[in-house]
C-alpha cells in the first residue's frame, strides 16, 4: 500500500522494482514510467532481461531483449504485462498473482511474486501457471496457507472477469507497443491505440508450469 509521504513516480522517469520471488533471491527491474494516473501506472521495459525463451504449451511468448509493457495497480493482487517476440511481434497479456506493491520511494517499489501466473495469448485459450510450484512454496513453509489461499482467489476472480469482459481493465486495451515506444522515445502521448485483438478469451484448458 502506498504511504501518503511518497508521491507516485513522475511519468518520463525511471521506476526500481524490487521483486521477491518465494526461496529465491530479490530481482531488480528498471523500467520507464509512461503514464501515472489514478487507473494505474505503466511502465516500459524496452528490453526484457531474461535468458532462454519463455514458453507456454511449447510457444514462445517472451524473447531475451523483447519489448514488454506493464501494468501496475494500487492495492491490487495482480499485474499485467503485454508480451511480445523481438520483432515485436504481440504474443498476449501475463498477469502476475503478488502482494500489492509497496512504494518505498518517489523511484521505487516492492512486491512479492505468489507463483501463479495467468497467461492470455493473443490466439487461443487463457491458461492459469504454475498451481504445483505454489503448492510447494506452501508444502515447504515458504508462504502461508492464508496467503496461498488469496492468491488462489485471485487467480479465480480474474478468470472470472475474462470470462465476462470486465477484466483486463480499459487501460490495458489502450496501450499498443507503437504508442509505448513512442512515448518512450520522447514523443508526443497520442491518442490510445489498443493492443491487437485476441480471437478467444476462453477459460483455461491446461495448466503449463512456466513463468518469467
Amino acid at each position: 500500500m502506498q504511504s501518503p509521504a511518497i508521491p507516485p513516480p513522475p511519468v518520463g522517469t525511471t521506476v526500481e522494482i524490487r521483486y521477491r520471488r518465494l526461496g529465491r533471491p530479490t530481482e531488480v527491474y528498471h523500467q520507464q514510467v509512461l503514464e501515472n494516473s489514478p487507473r494505474g501506472i505503466v511502465t516500459f521495459q524496452s528490453h526484457t532481461p531474461i535468458g532462454p525463451p519463455l514458453k507456454v504449451a511449447g510457444r514462445t511468448i517472451l524473447e531475451p531483449g523483447s519489448p514488454a509493457i506493464w501494468f501496475t495497480f494500487r492495492r491490487a493482487w495482480h499485474d499485467i504485462g503485454l508480451f511480445h517476440l523481438a520483432d515485436g511481434t504481440f504474443t498476449g497479456l501475463y498477469a502476475n498473482v503478488l502482494t500489492p506493491v509497496e512504494f518505498v520511494s518517489r523511484h521505487g517499489w516492492t512486491t512479492t511474486d505468489l507463483c501463479l501466473d495467468i497467461w492470455v495469448p493473443r490466439q487461443g485459450a487463457a491458461c492459469q501457471l504454475d498451481e504445483a510450484e505454489l503448492a510447494e512454496a506452501e508444502a515447504a513453509g515458504l508462504v502461508t496457507g492464508e496467503l496461498a489461499e488469496r492468491a488462489r482467489q485471485e487467480v479465480a476472480t480474474l478468470m472470472e472477469g475474462l470470462a465476462t469482459g470486465s477484466w483486463p481493465p480499459r487501460l490495458v486495451r489502450e496501450w499498443s507497443l507503437a504508442r509505448a515506444t513512442g512515448l518512450a522515445a520522447g514523443g508526443p502521448a497520442g491518442n490510445p491505440t489498443p493492443n491487437p485483438s485476441r480471437e478467444s478469451a476462453s477459460p483455461p484448458e491446461s495448466s503449463p508450469q512456466t513463468r518469467p
